[in-house]
C-alpha cells in the first residue's frame, strides 16, 4: 500500500536555517531516501516553497483566489514523500527515520487511496 508522509514544521524555523544547516539536514534526509530507493519503496518526494509563494482557491460561487495559504497554523506543510509500505507499522518506521534526520515538526502518515503518476513530470 502507498502511504503519503506529509512533512510539517514551523516554517519560520526552517527558513531561518543557514545554507549550511539546510544542506546538512538535506544530506541526512538523503541517506534515508537512498535506503528507501534501494528497497524499491520510494516514490515521488517534493519540498514545497514557503507559504508566502502559495495561492489558495476557495471553492465558492464565484471562486475566490487568495494570496498565501488559507489555514493559520503553527506548523506548515513543507513537503511530502510517497512510500510503498506493507502496513502502517512499516510507514511509521520510515517516518521515524526521516524524523531522526530532520528533528522538530511532525509527519502525518496517511494511506493513499488513488495514485496516478501523471506520466509527464520528472
Amino acid at each position: 500500500m502507498l502511504y503519503a508522509l506529509l512533512c510539517y514544521h514551523n516554517e519560520d524555523v526552517v527558513c531561518s536555517w543557514s545554507k549550511e544547516q539546510d544542506a546538512a539536514v538535506m544530506q541526512k534526509l538523503a541517506v534515508v531516501q537512498d535506503k528507501l530507493k534501494k528497497q524499491g519503496r520510494l516514490g515521488p518526494v517534493a519540498r514545497l516553497l514557503p507559504t508566502t509563494a502559495a495561492t489558495t482557491l476557495r471553492k465558492e460561487n464565484p471562486p475566490l483566489i487568495v494570496d498565501g495559504p488559507f489555514a493559520e497554523t503553527k506548523e506548515q506543510l513543507l513537503g511530502f514523500y510517497l512510500i510503498d509500505c506493507k502496513n502502517l507499522e512499516e510507514a511509521l518506521e520510515a517516518a521515524q527515520e526521516l524524523g531522526e534526520a530532520n528533528p522538530g515538526g511532525s509527519y502525518e502518515i496517511r494511506p493513499v487511496g488513488l495514485f496516478d503518476s501523471g506520466g509527464g513530470l520528472t
